[in-house]
């Protein structure tokens, strides 16, 4: 950087600045929240009228403009930089118990009754109108392509997912072959190196990103060139064995901290308790099998897992349905599935028994504890909306839930508490998390287990029950507040075999349920009793 500051920035570059600047305006517009932070930041601290009056200053921005700005400011002799590097605090610790049997949990105080008017907008249960009307075909190579039409901006974006289970697929002896192969994609392509790629990019002003995972944002006029560009990053990335070199010792040495820091651990030892000794998602990468790995296990890895059969393409923004296809196909038709589709299901689990285990980690003063525990659903059963419903009463909306107000505001006990059902095609989670001083763990578990009894023993009230499926109904619209929202919840849907109007679908479902549906769905899965804790943090009092 300082040679560069020396000799001055090339106009190439400050022009590829120029076309960047206009199009993330561009591509800012594609969420709520994006373009109240755009307005936000040109009004109240540029002090311009407008985001157009921010655009015409940085085309009238010079070469000199920018050499003089750098040179003035960009001082590496005055620049802080700080190291992080992990901390061991010790491996996890099994304990039989989490401090003994205690009754905590204060008596509900008497509700507030609502003014009339906020009273009669909670009881309108409506289902809400989407705006979304997706067109999704399935092209000869077997990708999934939607479309969605939508015109909030001159841009367009491209969003893709290779449905993929690393757990499943990485060879034995292999495992962290995929976490080199999502860092190699960044060197280019076969027929663009590194820089050459990247500057493709800023030529017209697009970004993307290529992996199981990949996307592009770019201007309308420059759809098919982004998605060639896109399309060759995919399908042909470079894979050069001088970066694999590099990008290899690079991943060992990140995974090396990983495996001694008490996050890493706590995850760890949460899976350990929950699932079988053999489970897939308890292999895990060292040191040792990223350096054992070669260049040929990295494509070998490639080949096997990249696969029209198993992709997912969703393009969204101003565009036809049959303009995006045309694209689509000209780039990503040829692309062809070779041997047998891999299997990316992980297997059904048994119910967990309960265990407890300490984190140690020296950089905490408070801890952070996670209850949990395999629950015997898939995500297509029908069950799975009476929990959610029941969810959103126990945990899933702040200060309006009952572990919030009996753990935050009428006790005091906990930082921060959520719950959550987590639930896939062949297993289940039930998941509490929270955060408190350590004397106060076992009080707050004590209320969260008292919280579900009830749940199961008795009926929930018509206004809790309401305002629950208020939240749900509520939070379909704000799903739809951005293209990246949009475009990955349908990705997510196709993963489950859910269908793409499911939001809509599941509306309809929660309107329809009572509190008896609830109650009934508590009892058959949640079992209070083998709940799993994992303590990260000092040990608990």
């Amino acid at each position: 950087m300082t040679e560069d500051i020396k000799k001055g920035f090339s106009s190439d570059l400050v022009e590829a600045a120029k076309h960047h600047e206009v199009a993330e305006a561009e591509f800012q517009k594609n969420s709520v929240s994006g373009l109240a932070m755009l307005w936000s930041q040109v009004l109240a601290v540029e002090g311009r009228q407008s985001p157009e009056e921010g655009l015409k200053a940085i085309e009238d921005v010079t070469v000199a403009d920018v050499n003089r700005v750098a040179r003035k400011y960009m001082d590496f002799d005055h620049a802080i930089v700080a190291i992080l590097t992990p901390e061991v605090s010790g491996k996890p610790i099994s304990s039989q118990g989490f401090g003994g049997v205690e009754s905590f949990a204060p008596q509900r105080t008497k509700a507030v009754k609502l003014p009339y008017w906020a009273e009669n907008a909670l009881k309108r249960l409506s289902i809400p109108a989407s705006s979304l009307n997706p067109q999704e075909t399935t092209l000869s190579n077997g990708i999934k392509l939607i479309v969605q039409p939508v015109s909030v901006s001159n841009t367009i974006s491209v969003y893709g997912h290779v449905k993929n289970q690393p757990d499943m697929e990485v060879a034995k002896g292999q495992e962290g072959v995929q976490l080199v192969l999502e860092q190699l994609f960044s060197y280019g392509t076969k027929s663009l190196d590194r820089l050459a790629f990247q500057k493709s990019l800023d030529d017209i002003g697009a970004n993307a990103s290529a992996g199981t995972d990949f996307s592009l944002q770019v201007l309308i006029d420059q759809f098919d060139r982004g998605t060639e560009l896109l399309a060759d990053n995919v399908l042909h990335p470079a894979l050069p064995e001088s970066a694999f070199k590099t990008v290899q010792k690079q991943v060992a040495d990140t995974v090396a901290g990983q495996l001694q820091s008490p996050d890493y651990l706590a995850g760890r030892a949460l899976k350990t308790a929950l699932f079988p000794k053999h489970d897939p998602t308890l292999r895990q990468a060292t040191p040792v099998s990223i350096a054992a790995l070669n260049l040929k296990d990295i494509k070998g890895y490639y080949e096997k897992v990249f696969r029209p059969d198993l992709t997912t393409i969703v393009v969204i923004g101003k565009v036809t349905p049959g303009k995006a296809k045309e694209v689509i196909e000209k780039y990503f038709g040829n692309w062809k599935s070779t041997g047998y589709k891999p299997d990316t299901l992980l297997p059904a689990v048994p119910l967990n028994k309960p265990s407890t285990i300490l984190v140690p980690d020296a950089s905490r003063v408070q801890d952070e504890v996670i209850l949990a525990e395999t629950i015997d659903l898939n995500r297509s059963n029908p069950d799975y909306y009476a929990l959610a419903l029941g969810n959103h009463i126990l945990g899933g909306g702040f200060y309006a839930t009952r572990l919030y107000q009996d753990l935050r505001e009428k006790t005091g006990l906990v930082y921060f508490v959520s719950s959550d059902f987590d639930v896939g095609k062949t297993r289940g989670l039930y998941i509490v998390k929270y955060g408190c001083d350590p004397p106060n763990v076992s009080k707050a578990r004590s209320i969260i287990k008292q919280n579900l009894q009830e749940m199961q023993n008795s009926l929930v009230g018509p206004g809790q029950l309401t305002q629950a499926k208020a939240m749900l109904l509520r939070q379909i619209p704000l799903s739809e507040s951005g293209v990246s929202n949009i475009a990955k919840g349908f990705i997510s849907r196709v993963d489950l075999d859910l269908p793409l109007d499911e939001p809509i679908l599941a509306a309809r479902r929660y309107v329809k349920l009572n509190a008896e549906h609830v109650k009934s769905a508590f009892v058959k899965y949640v079992r209070p009793d083998d709940l799993v804790q994992i303590t990260q943090g000092p040990k608990p009092q």
